[in-house]
């Protein structure tokens, strides 16, 4: 009789459990069944459209100018030692103007470092090697141009997310307050503003932020081939001297 009942005990949590397994994976794949984007159009309004916009322009805008460094560092990469090549080429042939109509007729900072310095050639060689590290300096500026809005966007962006996170609170506290009640269900769209736009801002900054470190990399090594080859046409032109 013991054993009859602990069977009929045992059968029924199997079938309990069972029930509870089958409904889980329901909801899973109901949950996967749910496209991507409706799922971000989802959180996108529950963080609050205002904060949430506020920072998709952030990360908009950052994105924008990251790209438009990124095309212009690749077209200003050179080949340094080609250029070099062809400019001394020029020079023993056919003269410092056909050295110059090298430069000039090659795109980047490099060419436009040499055209300057080419074209201060009959001043002395003190005056070419200071032209160079001034325009050198020009040029770097130009490089650099734009990115701290890269970086003001990834500053901006998780302070939006903090904001909401405490506007969210602040939320969550007065419907506490008109509740009377510290339940979940009433502090849980507060809390939820909260945590969505936290990490929506810090999304933002953390792929802003990629950018940022790549095109400065990419600077860096522009700078580097830039006096490195600087210092290659200096040797050409003191050679061309003797």
């Amino acid at each position: 009789m013991i054993l009859a009942v602990i069977g009929i005990v045992a059968i029924s949590a199997e079938y309990s459990f069972a029930q509870e397994a089958t409904a889980a994976a329901d909801l899973t794949a109901v949950q996967e069944e749910v496209p991507v984007h409706q799922q971000l159009k989802k959180y996108f309004i529950e963080g609050g459209a205002g904060f949430m916009a506020a920072i998709l322009l952030c990360l908009i805008f950052g994105l924008a100018v990251a790209i438009e460094r990124i095309i212009y560092l690749n077209l200003a990469t050179t080949n340094t030692k080609k250029l070099l090549a062809n400019i001394e080429t020029a020079i023993n042939e056919q003269g410092i103007e056909a050295a110059k109509d090298v430069c000039r007729n090659t795109r980047g900072p490099v060419a436009s470092i040499f055209y300057q310095g080419l074209d201060r050639y009959d001043q002395g060689l003190d005056v070419v090697e200071k032209s160079v590290t001034s325009y050198g300096s020009v040029q770097m500026s130009l490089m650099e141009k734009g990115l701290s809005w890269i970086g003001l966007f990834i500053a901006i962006g998780p302070m939006l997310g903090f904001l909401g996170t405490v506007v969210g609170m602040v939320q969550a506290f007065d419907a506490i307050e008109a509740a009377g009640d510290i339940s979940p269900t009433v502090v849980a769209a507060g809390m939820k503003v909260a945590l969505i736009t936290t990490v929506g801002g810090l999304i933002v900054a953390i792929i802003l932020q990629l950018f940022y470190n790549y095109i400065l990399s990419k600077i860096d090594s522009i700078v580097i081939s830039m006096e490195d080859a600087s210092i290659s046409l200096i040797d050409i032109l003191v050679k061309a001297k003797k």
